[in-house]
């Protein structure tokens, strides 16, 4: 008796360190996520900042229509950017509670990998694991979808992940890649078209024709500011525009897909015009508005290989893949497409 009263003690300490610990995780998850918005903040202070020295300060009226276009797509892409939640992996591509029960009660690595390969050979899946094996997420239990990756900040499973974007404080991924391609061509027109603009008044300024107000400061700033801005997102935006190209992400041109039959960096590239439509989609005329147009769910995308497809009995039809309407769990997926 005097034995379990001296193990009580300890025993409520270790609870206590645990809670501890657990309310210290949260509350640095908390800052972080707080955190994670001020580059955003960073951004949207610039943007307005310039908006009131261009509008109220300089009031360029013949200027100001063209002006309020930039600013307006500037904006609508930069909200679909930060606001467009990460597509994640449907539940086709989750384990069933057999399937889990199974992979968990199996202690033996080749076993799981086993496992994993036989509930793959039901799914569009083709790429693997550096060591060959079927790429599965832990954390999420999902076994990943082609060109999917798990995200850290986000702690989810992205489809067809490009980056984790500080600046817009969101994954860059299948469901918003178009609004960040659109962020960044509209950025560049805003502060291109604020440069130009503000030039001769930049030299009036150098030269000490500009009358001595406040908005003369407001001239040197934007000038400054729209140039820097400018010149990264002109690096920026080309290599994402050399990536759409080549069809990779910024993830794959680090590190390259690996297929059945080896690393391919090339192994989504279907030629120029197919990888802008997997982006853009077919309509050209809505191409250029932020409104969700990019081909298929994310899930399944096209081999430069084809033969890769036909080793999988699932796709030697492509038509199952195209049919949406079937409401069938097995024999066509149409709910992926």
């Amino acid at each position: 008796m005097d034995r379990g009263q001296d193990r009580q003690p300890s025993t409520d300490t270790a609870g206590g360190n645990i809670s501890w610990t657990m309310a210290l995780s949260r509350g640095l998850r908390c800052c972080q996520r707080v955190f994670s918005w001020i580059p955003v903040l960073i951004i949207t202070s610039v943007v307005l900042w310039s908006y009131y020295a261009y509008v109220f300060e300089l009031c360029l009226l013949v200027y100001l229509l063209v002006f309020h276009v930039c600013f307006v797509m500037f904006s609508w892409t930069y909200w679909k950017s930060i606001f467009t939640p990460p597509a994640s992996p449907c539940k086709k591509f989750q384990l069933s509670y057999s399937d889990k029960q199974r992979y968990e009660m199996e202690e033996r690595p080749d076993a799981q990998k086993q496992i994993l390969v036989e509930i793959a050979k039901k799914l569009p899946i083709f790429t693997r694991a550096q060591s060959g094996a079927i790429r599965f997420c832990d954390r999420c239990q999902v076994l990943k979808p082609d060109r999917c990756h798990h995200c850290s900040v986000c702690e989810t499973c992205v489809l067809k992940m490009d980056h984790h974007c500080p600046w817009v404080n969101n994954c860059v991924g299948f469901s918003n890649y178009k609004f960040f391609l659109l962020f960044l061509s509209y950025s560049m027109l805003y502060c291109i078209f604020i440069a130009a603009t503000v030039f001769q008044y930049f030299l009036k300024f150098w030269s000490g024709d500009l009358p001595n107000r406040p908005a003369k400061f407001h001239v040197l700033f934007l000038m400054f500011v729209a140039l820097m801005f400018f010149v990264s997102l002109m690096f920026l935006f080309g290599y994402h525009c050399w990536l759409v190209a080549k069809n990779r992400s910024t993830l794959e041109a680090f590190s390259a897909p690996v297929f059945l039959s080896g690393p391919d960096r090339n192994g989504f590239n279907v030629g120029i015009r197919k990888n802008l439509q997997q982006v853009f989609g077919e309509e050209r005329r809505l191409w250029f508005i932020p409104v969700f147009t990019s081909q298929g769910n994310g899930h399944y995308f096209p081999l430069k290989n084809r033969s890769s497809e036909s080793q999988n009995p699932l796709l030697a039809n492509e038509d199952m893949w195209e049919e949406s309407d079937d409401g069938s769990e097995e024999g066509s997926l149409g709910e992926l497409f």
